[in-house]
């Protein structure tokens, strides 16, 4: 079986700032990470094919990601950015297609977590820029907090033709030890047959001073009950896994919360399912 990490990011600083790494506790985050970095440890455990995913929301991005994938044969998809919110943006998305490396182009991402309208998905301009999403055949990656999950269940019931893929489960408050209510807003995203999720990022969300994979699986049990193992898929969220522990130590954690039943499923197929790879 061959792996699919399907998400993952790279950055160079001397190109652009990533503005969202700040504080102590992201200061390791604060260099270079780029595919030359991961290549080897994506070999070493096993990663044949991944996706890249955007991280920040300017227009320059997307095009350097896309040509990345060109340039390197294991990234096997691209999740980029473009301003959903622009009365042009299916001009855009062609656009982006035409580029080098634009047949790698898979989906769109916004940061959403970071829009103070809690209901910005929501918002007219948004709901149409999405529907251009679905028009061009690509999906759309959200990237909230809980207490956007019930904005993201009205989103992907407005727009039943569009795929929603929630990154990092909707990062529930792992150190906390709280399930609800994230739990019950995860189910009523599930309920939408057009959405799927990522188990990805948790092991970041937990007590930053020591977790084990027991504080992860109460998460992962709701997600696999909820979404079922054909609309999960496997992400490491390098390098920002890398707060938390290696990128084989973060894929081995994800081995056992899923499973050897659902492995191939979820490690695999999803990915290659939902982004066409």
């Amino acid at each position: 079986m061959t792996v699919t990490d399907a998400h993952h990011h790279v950055w160079d600083l001397s190109v652009r700032d990533q503005d969202w790494i700040t504080g102590p506790a992201l200061r390791p985050l604060r260099r270079d990470f780029t595919m030359k970095d991961l290549e080897p440890e994506a070999r070493a455990a096993g990663v044949g094919r991944t996706v890249l995913v955007q991280t920040v929301t300017v227009p320059e991005e997307t095009p350097e990601l896309l040509a990345l994938a060109e340039e390197h044969d294991l990234v096997a998809g691209v999740v980029g950015w473009t301003d959903l919110t622009r009365p042009g943006v299916a001009d855009e998305l062609a656009r982006l297609r035409e580029l080098p490396g634009g047949r790698y182009l898979k989906g769109i991402r916004h940061q959403v977590q970071h829009e103070p309208d809690p209901e910005w998905l929501l918002r007219p301009d948004v709901l149409r820029g999405l529907a251009a999403v679905a028009a061009a055949g690509l999906v759309y990656d959200l990237v909230v907090l809980p207490g956007r999950l019930p904005a993201c269940v009205r989103a992907a019931a407005a727009l039943p033709g569009l795929t929603f893929v929630l990154d990092h489960l909707g990062k529930p408050p792992v150190a906390a030890g709280a399930l609800e209510p994230w739990a019950s807003h995860l189910r009523a995203l599930a309920a939408l047959p057009n959405t799927v999720a990522k188990l990805s990022g948790l092991a970041t969300e937990a007590d930053p001073a020591g977790w084990t994979v027991e504080d992860l699986r109460p998460y992962a049990e709701v997600a696999l009950e909820a979404f079922g193992p054909a609309r999960l898929m496997y992400g490491s969220d390098w390098p920002v896994c890398t707060l938390a522990g290696t990128y084989g130590g973060t894929l081995g954690t994800a081995r056992r919360l899923i499973g050897p039943p659902d492995h191939a499923q979820i490690l695999e197929t999803t990915a290659a399912r939902v982004y066409g790879l």
